[in-house]
């Protein structure tokens, strides 16, 4: 059994981007609501999936799978609110489209807030830009407030935590039955940062080991769903011991669908990003676990340190920015990791 890294969370895919992951010996890629797929109508096009499919495929790069629709088209769905009927049914479509379109996985989360930072340009080792958060400092609002997968309006009244578990079960009991059908996974992404305050108006309900376990509960253990394991959300929930709980939780029941591999230092209610080997986890502790629990899927890069020369980390989705030399420094301790494992494909 091997474990294979793609290139992963691509925003904006050109010949760039394609000749970085041949570059690093990568054979498949992962999209991150990619540039490529407009989704003018509400829902990504079967016309388009396959224009995307095909560009890959001319670049002899397979699709490992796409995450998080436009928030427009999912928005909502999140907030329980009037006409999610609408997106529900444009979410289906994209299901039934991607199946038509040969790809097979899909990844969402379930933060109608989107991810939470302080701090944008932390300094990490060596003068290296991170992002990092602190709960004491959320009165003043989301550093990653621009982003494009943020909220552009606040929500007009605040959402309880019973609330967002009542939205997520709505949601799965409409798209699951359709996934199912087509042989598509879904794959929920942990709330990030874990805290079980509310951020911005909206309760964290995916904050712990337990929560993600809950959360397949209430997907019937069907099999068109599963977790994307962000390590570095679980890190931030407990450190190695929290990753360690979910992977066991998890894994031997072929729930974790793939990993986003990075890490942080320390803990909520504070934190902030780092290299991979500087953090809470072992990375080879961690991969040789997943490789116990018979986890078989797609690792990718994630957030990764901004190094001299980069462009600051989120701040720029561009192909340019993300071929970047903290991004290949994280894909090549991976596959030097896999490799002295000898568990890479």
């Amino acid at each position: 059994m091997t474990i294979r890294i793609s290139l992963g969370h691509v925003d904006e895919y050109d010949d760039r981007t394609a000749a970085f992951a041949h570059q690093l010996g990568l054979k498949g890629v992962q999209f991150h609501t990619p540039n490529l797929l407009r989704g003018s109508a509400g829902y990504w096009s079967l016309e388009e999936l396959r224009a995307l499919r095909e560009r890959c495929d001319a670049d002899g790069l397979a699709i490992d799978g796409l995450e998080n629709v436009p928030m427009r088209h999912f928005r909502k769905v999140q907030r329980g609110a009037p006409g999610r009927e609408e997106e529900i049914d444009n979410f289906r479509t994209t299901i039934r489209n991607m199946a038509a379109a040969g790809i097979d996985v899909l990844g969402y989360n379930f933060q109608p807030t989107f991810v939470w930072r302080t701090a944008m340009a932390e300094p990490g080792r060596g003068g290296a830009e991170v992002t990092a958060f602190d709960l004491a400092d959320t009165p003043a609002g989301n550093a990653l407030a621009s982003h494009r997968l943020s909220p552009s309006e606040p929500l007009a009244e605040p959402i309880s935590a019973e609330q967002m578990w009542a939205n997520h079960q709505y949601f799965l009991d409409a798209v699951l039955p359709v996934a199912e059908e087509v042989g598509v996974r879904l794959a929920l992404h942990p709330d990030d940062p874990p805290v079980d305050d509310p951020l911005g108006g909206a309760a964290r309900i995916f904050t712990s080991p337990a929560s993600l376990v809950a959360a397949r509960a209430q997907a019937n253990e069907s099999p068109a769903w599963g977790v994307d394991l962000c390590l570095g959300t679980v890190s931030e929930m407990g450190g190695q011991e929290a990753v360690d709980e979910a992977i066991d939780a998890l894994g031997p029941s072929g729930s974790i669908v793939y990993i986003h591999f990075r890490d942080v230092q320390g803990t909520v209610p504070a934190f902030r990003e780092c290299f991979l080997g500087e953090g809470n986890l072992d990375p080879a502790r961690v991969i040789r676990r997943l490789h116990d629990v018979g986890f078989d899927g797609f690792v990718i890069d994630d957030h990764v340190p901004a190094m001299i020369g980069d462009a600051g980390t989120w701040g720029d989705v561009s192909s340019q920015a993300y071929c970047s030399r903290g991004r290949a420094h994280v894909i090549g301790y991976l596959q030097g990791v896999l490799d002295a494992l000898d568990l890479g494909a």
